[in-house]
């Protein structure tokens, strides 16, 4: 893998304003009810159960 020149005058350092506490929690719960709707596809995934006849 190369490395990505900076060409000159352009920075590609990016600065993000700090979150608030309400953003955080939102990004909290958000990532929360994902993963607790993901784990509940793969049980129903993994409880499937097919016969082949």
């Amino acid at each position: 893998m190369n490395f990505i020149k900076e060409p000159k005058g352009v920075d590609f350092i990016i600065q993000s304003p700090p979150l608030t506490d309400q953003e955080r929690k939102e990004i909290s719960d958000f990532i929360a009810s994902r993963k607790s709707k993901t784990n509940a596809v793969k049980k129903i995934a993994k409880g499937k159960t097919t016969i082949k006849k």
